[in-house]
């Protein structure tokens, strides 16, 4: 178990401590719900990410090979040389 210490205005954790905001089982349950909710926003912010990002343009099968025979046609031109 991990101490943490932390500083709070007087009236404000007057106020913490009187609603039992305070109790090590009530900080723990916030903190624990404030990560799940951190991540869930990481999520959604990645995903918004990959959405920008523009996909290539779908190639047939036919413009791959032709695609390789060009490379190895250059390839075979600069072994000649």
């Amino acid at each position: 178990m991990t101490t943490v210490q932390i500083t709070l205005p007087d009236q404000l954790a007057q106020d913490a401590e009187r609603a039992g905001l305070l109790s090590s089982v009530t900080l723990e349950k916030m903190l624990r719900e404030q990560l799940k909710a951190k991540s869930v926003d990481e999520l959604f912010a990645a995903m918004d990410r990959m959405a920008e990002v523009e996909e290539p343009d779908y190639m047939s099968p036919e413009e791959i090979a032709e695609e390789i025979k060009i490379m190895r046609a250059e390839k075979r031109a600069l072994a000649n040389k």
